[in-house]
């Protein structure tokens, strides 16, 4: 399927009226730049135990774009954790990285997960 055709059922899916179509686009795009620049942040930081931190403020910041950037976010993060269990990885690791993407998704403040001694750049 192509990516347009897709985009436009994933609209009639969730009964977005063609008026608000470009701004849940650009929504869902700067969600999707929300959630990369997290991820990008959690591989520079190299941190111990920061996973659910950088899980939590990528759905966080995602979310606060509006109902395009949650969207984004959630479909991102079922992406990632149904692709690692595909993979094999552990069913309880992906339970807990479900835990801190609906927290952040929920405008919670990731700063929960936050790991001691994480440089304030994050």
């Amino acid at each position: 399927m192509k990516p347009s055709i897709a985009i436009i059922f994933c609209f009639l899916i969730l009964g977005v009226d063609s008026q608000r179509w470009a701004q849940f686009i650009r929504e869902a795009a700067q969600g999707s730049k929300d959630m990369w620049r997290a991820y990008s942040d959690m591989r520079e930081a190299n941190w111990k135990n920061s996973d659910k931190y950088f899980h939590a403020r990528g759905n966080y910041d995602a979310a606060r774009r509006g109902p395009g950037g949650a969207w984004a976010a959630k479909v991102i993060s079922n992406a990632r954790e149904g692709i690692q269990k595909f993979t094999g990885h552990g069913a309880e690791d992906s339970r807990a990285d479900q835990f801190a993407n609906k927290w952040g998704r929920s405008g919670k403040d990731p700063n929960y997960f936050r790991p001691a001694g994480l440089p304030r750049k994050y």
